[in-house]
């Protein structure tokens, strides 16, 4: 398999570009980070398939080794039909924004602050966990609860031809 330096280029700067237009604050600039981000997919998906051969139809006088792989074709597909639905969504959103508050960038609010203000602690996440976690009743006490599956039913004896 031979690599195409070009295209691996390409595809780097725009993975590159695309992650620096993902950070901005801007929806825009985020959908277009998102398109920029897709199309470096595809690049790399298409230097993933080799190089150009026969079209995979099977024929007996070609030898395996010359057909070109179509998967990394359907995986291409597949990746537009995706990045069409994502910035379809985008667009929406961006639409929304644009209606609401004639601006299409992301603003803090009040509990964004709040939340960077704090510290690193989580009362949730950072709390000490009892040893046990269970909601359930334990065994030995199930048995002896007045509710319980056990509470009135006589003791049979092991032999049911022995009588009670």
């Amino acid at each position: 398999m031979s690599v195409n330096i070009t295209l691996l280029v390409v595809m780097a700067a725009l993975f590159a570009a695309g992650i620096y237009l993902l950070l901005e604050r801007s929806l825009t600039r985020v959908l277009l980070g998102l398109i920029l981000l897709a199309n470096g997919a595809n690049i790399l998906l298409l230097s993933t398939g080799g190089r150009a051969g026969v079209a995979p139809l099977y024929s007996a006088d070609i030898p395996a080794e010359d057909y070109s792989d179509p998967l990394p074709q359907a995986l291409i597909l597949t990746s537009i039909v995706i990045s069409f639905a994502v910035t379809a969504f985008m667009l929406g959103i961006i639409y929304r924004s644009w209606v609401l508050g004639r601006r299409d960038e992301v603003q803090d609010d009040m509990e964004d602050r709040r939340v960077a203000s704090q510290g690193s602690f989580d009362a949730e996440d950072d709390a000490d966990v009892p040893v046990e976690t269970t909601e359930f009743t334990p065994l030995e006490e199930a048995e002896e609860a007045p509710g319980s599956q056990n509470a009135g039913v006589l003791d049979l004896p092991a032999d049911p031809k022995e009588p009670r």
